[in-house]
């Protein structure tokens, strides 16, 4: 019997390396997402940091080299058809569970000294670690960070990105 070379039938089905997309704050769950979605680009439009772009398919996707999510809630309150839930902040409702994780291509951790991505961070999920002689090295504490992606678009090295959490945390 002949082996089945995974990784070409991956390639010419597409399905290489397939990340899914962060969805805009208070996105039901993608299937339902993929189904109630209409790709009408009103949430688009309502952002007011305009990090919500069109994705594959023209749903909507955020970008946070544009900048960062201030869960201002436009977006939910802009969706006619309920694929950004309506529980919102006025609930409690938790608008994504994002996290941003730290690359190799970190200055700190190549040496170089640069605190750029903890100056931005409101919540102070960013920390760095000191030691002697060394430059700081930046941790994101998962349980503080809010996935806002503030971080991203200040990053000078193009080190950080924003994923779900069960994402980052397989990672580590």
């Amino acid at each position: 019997m002949e082996s089945i070379d995974v990784s070409r039938r991956a390639l010419l089905k597409g399905s290489l390396r397939h990340e899914r997309a962060l969805r805009p704050p208070w996105a039901v769950p993608e299937a339902l997402f993929l189904q109630l979605c209409t790709r009408c680009g009103e949430c688009q439009g309502a952002c007011e940091t305009q990090i919500i772009s069109r994705g594959d398919g023209g749903y909507p996707k955020i970008d946070f080299s544009r900048g960062e999510c201030t869960f201002c809630q436009a977006c939910v309150d802009s969706c006619p058809e309920g694929a950004l839930a309506a529980l919102g902040k006025s609930q409690g409702a938790v608008p994504w569970h994002h996290v941003a994780n730290i690359g190799q291509e970190c200055l700190g951790i190549k040496g170089v000294y640069c605190k750029s991505c903890g100056e931005v961070c409101e919540v102070g999920a960013i920390s760095f670690t000191f030691g002697s002689g060394r430059v700081p090295v930046p941790n994101v504490m998962s349980d503080a960070c809010n996935g806002c992606g503030a971080c991203v678009s200040v990053c000078p090295q193009d080190a950080i990105k924003v994923g779900h959490q069960e994402s980052a945390e397989a990672q580590v």
